[in-house]
């Protein structure tokens, strides 16, 4: 029998390599454990996203009642849920879609439009007023419009005819009466009001100059409030945020503002200013020259009625937006004032050189001397020239509707295809 003497040495050594051996066995099946539970987490965390698409589809493609809640049948396991909230932020559709999987939570929140049609988008929708449209100097209409019976002719302005080779660029059919756009836009008016109505406290803000202010959409909104003026100089507003004066809100070219809501009798925008907000007056709204409204910006002015008088308003008490020569508006602008008699005054007037790409909407009186990459649906045109009022005349302005990207996404009109404009933060 043969006998080996072995270094005490040898089985700490022994020992050891058992140990780590252990060690490793233990970590992989550690990490075999944490790869399978990282992957079942992963997993829901991707079906809870989309669930949360889910969400924002249907509302897309149903109809769901503004400002309310609704729970959606999964069909699933009962620890799965889909609640949907639709309501306005200004004039768009504002879509929150909550997705729950067990403690997993994915919120998401888009502006929803309304696309245009692919086929025969409307350049022009002149309501009949039982005269012709009269097209004077460079104008120039491109696509499908609606004109009165009498159709449309050429005209001269002090000695300046129609320079086009034709008419209409596209094909004419016969205007009735203009599309109940106004009245979805002031139930949408309304409602961001009266949502005012119900902050609390803690949702007002103290703004100063030269501070920042962020607000994200997945909180309560926070609103900026006064009796008196608002002056919005070198300060920067991004987000869920109201501006709200009881007489005038203006806007400096030094205030930085994203997605923001400005409301106010009147509202200013002061030259070379820069950003995007939706802005809602009842007297007056000012653009001034060389101002960057980016996408997807809106301009409403909807006179209040603050007695009976309609149709024999004064003329001198009449309202007015103006955009101002070499600025440039992506979004839509709206016009909604009271019925006047013999009203020959300028309603809504875009200057020269000044470019509107989406939709233009005025039940009065409109002036076009810039160019509206999109839609125009009036009551009637006006041109103030030389001292003189031409009724139904469009002088210099141009309504192109091709040169309006396909993926645009406006105001809700004859319930077409919706879309998401942008995914809030």
């Amino acid at each position: 029998m043969l006998w080996f003497k072995l270094k005490a040495g040898a089985l700490q050594l022994t020992l050891f390599i058992a140990v780590v051996i252990a060690l490793l066995l233990t970590a992989f099946i550690l990490l075999v454990h944490t790869h399978k539970r990282f992957n079942i987490q992963t997993n829901l965390i991707i079906e809870t996203t989309r669930n949360a698409d889910k969400g924002i589809h249907y509302v897309l493609t149903n109809d769901i009642q503004i400002n309310d809640s609704t729970t959606i049948d999964l069909q699933g396991e009962v620890y799965e849920s889909l609640r949907l909230n639709h309501q306005f932020w200004g004039v768009y559709g504002r879509l929150t879609s909550v997705s729950k999987i067990k403690n997993n939570q994915i919120v998401k929140s888009a502006l929803i439009g309304e696309l245009t049609p692919d086929k025969d988008r409307i350049a022009l929708y002149l309501q009949d007023n039982k005269r012709p449209l009269v097209v004077v100097g460079n104008t120039r209409i491109e696509g499908v419009s609606y004109l009165p019976k009498q159709g449309v002719k050429s005209g001269n302005i002090s000695g300046q005819s129609y320079y086009g080779s034709q008419f209409i660029y596209g094909n004419i059919r016969t205007a009735n009466k203009q599309p109940n756009i106004f009245t979805d836009i002031i139930k949408k008016i309304n409602s961001t009001k009266e949502n005012i109505l119900a902050f609390s406290e803690n949702q007002f803000l103290n703004i100063k100059s030269g501070k920042d202010y962020k607000n994200s959409f997945f909180k309560p909104s926070q609103i900026v409030f006064s009796n008196a003026q608002i002056d919005l100089f070198n300060v920067t507003m991004i987000g869920n945020i109201i501006i709200q004066s009881k007489t005038k809100i203006s806007v400096d070219a030094s205030t930085v503002l994203k997605d923001v809501i400005l409301i106010a009798p009147e509202i200013e925008i002061r030259n070379n200013f820069k950003g995007n907000l939706q802005a809602f007056a009842s007297d007056r709204l000012v653009v001034g020259e060389r101002v960057q409204l980016n996408y997807p910006s809106a301009l409403i002015l909807t006179e209040k009625v603050t007695s009976q008088r309609t149709v024999n308003s004064q003329i001198s008490d009449v309202k007015q937006m103006t955009i101002g020569s070499s600025s440039e508006i992506k979004g839509s602008l709206l016009y909604y004032g009271r019925p006047k008699l013999n009203n020959n005054d300028v309603q809504l007037e875009l200057k020269e050189n000044s470019v509107i790409t989406g939709e233009v909407f005025c039940n009065q009186n409109l002036e076009l001397k810039g160019t509206v990459f999109g839609s125009v649906y009036t009551n009637n045109f006006i041109a103030k020239q030389f001292g003189s009022i031409y009724q139904n005349h469009i002088y210099n302005g141009k309504i192109i509707i091709n040169d309006l990207p396909k993926e645009y996404l406006g105001l809700s009109l004859n319930n077409s295809k919706k879309g998401v404009i942008k995914w809030l933060y």
